[in-house]
């Protein structure tokens, strides 16, 4: 029985360990997050509607567009 308990005990301690060494930032609304977590901002594709990350969207000159043919198809 005293095996298991000190078994538990270890397992809880490193589980202890590893959560509170990663790095966190402190955020607005007092929660906070790690730190290679920054928001993304986020953009609608002009022809589809498709919300999707500003750094993998195709500018254009209608906006933003999820991929080359709907940003083609815009300025045909």
């Amino acid at each position: 029985m005293m095996k298991y308990l000190l078994l538990i005990g270890i397992v809880m301690l490193v589980l202890w360990l590893a959560r509170s060494a990663r790095p966190t930032v402190p955020r607005q609304d007092g929660k906070s997050r790690r730190a290679g977590d920054a928001p993304v901002p986020m953009v609608s594709c002009a022809h589809c509607g498709l919300h999707l990350p500003e750094n993998e969207a195709l500018p254009g000159r209608g906006g933003h567009y999820c991929c080359e043919e709907h940003r083609r198809e815009a300025k045909g």
